[in-house]
């Protein structure tokens, strides 16, 4: 089944130049190893295919929960330089956690994901 980040994680972003920073921070301790899994460099690239020109790199911190990721040359020359809307990457977080991953059904079930309209289970 599919599952969109929200679900699983909060997150953060801003800029450096012309690269954007995004931190994705789990919601729960059990929904990490999933984030670590599914959440690659390659997958955030092309989940901004057409914003993101440059490498995006992906940086793991497993004692906060989180990893974060550089989207390189993704603001048009960066926050003075660019004409775009949102030059300082701030809608970037808001951005990631639309992505959706793929999990098992056995997966959901145990990380309490099988009801689209309910919360995750605390733990």
């Amino acid at each position: 089944m599919k599952v969109e980040l929200l679900k699983l994680a909060h997150a953060r972003s801003g800029d450096k130049g012309d690269t954007a920073n995004i931190g994705l921070i789990a919601l729960r301790d059990k929904f990490y190893p999933l984030l670590v899994r599914e959440v690659t460099a390659g997958r955030v690239k092309a989940h901004f295919d057409g914003i993101c020109k440059g490498e995006v790199e992906r940086f793991e911190l497993p004692k906060l929960g989180a990893l974060n990721f550089l989207l390189h040359e993704s603001l048009g020359g960066g926050g003075t330089l660019s004409l775009m809307t949102d030059a300082q990457g701030k809608t970037f977080s808001t951005a990631l956690l639309r992505m959706e991953i793929e999990v098992t059904n056995d997966e959901a079930q145990t990380l309490g994901l099988m009801s689209d309209d309910a919360e995750p289970e605390k733990s």
